[in-house]
C-alpha cells in the first residue's frame, strides 16, 4: 500500500506542478511543444538506452508482452466491429477510434508509472518497441493508402519503416536491447552520462503531461460523442480486463499480473492525435479521447494497483 502511495505521490506532484506552470503561464506558449520534442528527441532515447541496457531479458521477452499485445489487438477488433457495424464510419475514423481505445501510452505515462509505481521502467519498453515496431508501421500504411484513395504499395510501406526505424526512440531502444543481449558491460565513461540525461526524461515527462491538461474542452462535437465515448471507455474499463482475462490465460499471478492490467489501463498515447493530424481524419475524435483517457486514468490505475498490488 504505501509503495502504491508513494508512486503516485511521486507521479501526481509532478503533474500538478506542471498543469500550475502551464496555468500561470510561466514558461510561455510554445513551452509545451519545447518539452514535448526535447523529450522525444533526446531524453527519451537516453532514457530507454539506459533502462534496456541493464534490463533482464527475461524480463524484456516474458509473457507480459503476449498478453499486452493481444489485450490491445482484441480491442482493436471489437471497437472496429461497432464503428464499421454499427455507425458505419469511415476506415480513417475506424483506425483513429481503434488506436485511441487501445494503443497505449507507453511512453510519456508508461515510463513514469512503470518506474514508480511497478518497480521497473523497463516494463513498458517492449510495448513501445512494438507499438513502434508493428503497429505504427500498419496504422501509417492504412492512413496512407485512405488518404491516397488507392492501396499501400511496397513503396509506401517501405517510406513508413525508413520513418519509424529513424525514431529516436526506437534507435535507443534497439541498442540498448543490444547491449542486454550481447551482454557488454558499459564502462561509466559511457554510462555516467547517459544516466545524467536519462535522470531528466521522467519529470519533464511528467511536467509536459500536467501542462497538456490545461485549457481543453471536450465533447463540444456531438456527432463524435459516442466514437468518443466507447474508445474512452474500452481504453480504461474495457481493456484491462481483458488483460487479466489473457493474464489469467497465460498463468500470471501475483506481480506479473499487476503489471499487465495496469499498462492496460494506461491512457491513448498522444500519437494517437498526432497521427489525425497528419493525415486530416478524426482530428476531434483523437483529441477528445487522449484528454479524457489521460485525465481519467489516475483512478482506474489507483484502483488496479489496490486490486493486484502484493
Amino acid at each position: 500500500m504505501i509503495g502504491v502511495l508513494t508512486g503516485f505521490a511521486v507521479v501526481g506532484l509532478a503533474i500538478v506542478t506542471g498543469y500550475i506552470v502551464a496555468r500561470i503561464d510561466l514558461l510561455g506558449e510554445h513551452a509545451r511543444y519545447v518539452l514535448s520534442r526535447l523529450t522525444f528527441f533526446v531524453l527519451n532515447p537516453f532514457l530507454l538506452f539506459a533502462v534496456l541496457s541493464d534490463a533482464d531479458l527475461t524480463l524484456l521477452f516474458s509473457a507480459l508482452l503476449p498478453v499486452s499485445m493481444l489485450a490491445a489487438f482484441a480491442i482493436f477488433l471489437v471497437y472496429a466491429l461497432v464503428a464499421r457495424l454499427v455507425w458505419r464510419r469511415s476506415t480513417g475514423e475506424i483506425v483513429l477510434g481503434a488506436l485511441g481505445a487501445g494503443y497505449v501510452n507507453a511512453n510519456n505515462i508508461g515510463i513514469p508509472i512503470s518506474t514508480y509505481l511497478l518497480g521497473n521502467g523497463a516494463y513498458s519498453a517492449p510495448i513501445i518497441l512494438v507499438q513502434m515496431l508493428v503497429i505504427t508501421p500498419i496504422v501509417l500504411a492504412i492512413l496512407d493508402a485512405v488518404s491516397s484513395g488507392g492501396v499501400a504499395g511496397p513503396r509506401e510501406l517501405g517510406r513508413v519503416m525508413r520513418r519509424t526505424l529513424r525514431n529516436p526512440m526506437i534507435i535507443g531502444a534497439a541498442l540498448g536491447v543490444l547491449v542486454a543481449v550481447t551482454g557488454v558491460d558499459l564502462p561509466p565513461l559511457v554510462m555516467e552520462p547517459v544516466g545524467l540525461l536519462a535522470g531528466a526524461a521522467v519529470p519533464v515527462l511528467l511536467l509536459s503531461f500536467g501542462m497538456s491538461l490545461h485549457g481543453q474542452r471536450v465533447l463540444t462535437t456531438r456527432a463524435s460523442r459516442p466514437d468518443v465515448l466507447l474508445a474512452t471507455a474500452m481504453k480504461l474499463l474495457v481493456m484491462p480486463v481483458v488483460a487479466w482475462a489473457f493474464g489469467l490465460l497465460f498463468q500470471l499471478d501475483g506481480h506479473a499480473m499487476l503489471v499487465v492490467v495496469v499498462l492496460a489501463a494506461l491512457p491513448s498515447a498522444q500519437n494517437v492525435f498526432n497521427y489525425a493530424q497528419r493525415y486530416g481524419v478524426g482530428e476531434v475524435l483523437a483529441r477528445d479521447v487522449v484528454f479524457l483517457t489521460t485525465f481519467c486514468c489516475v483512478p482506474v490505475v489507483f484502483a488496479a494497483a489496490m486490486i493486484f498490488g502484493t
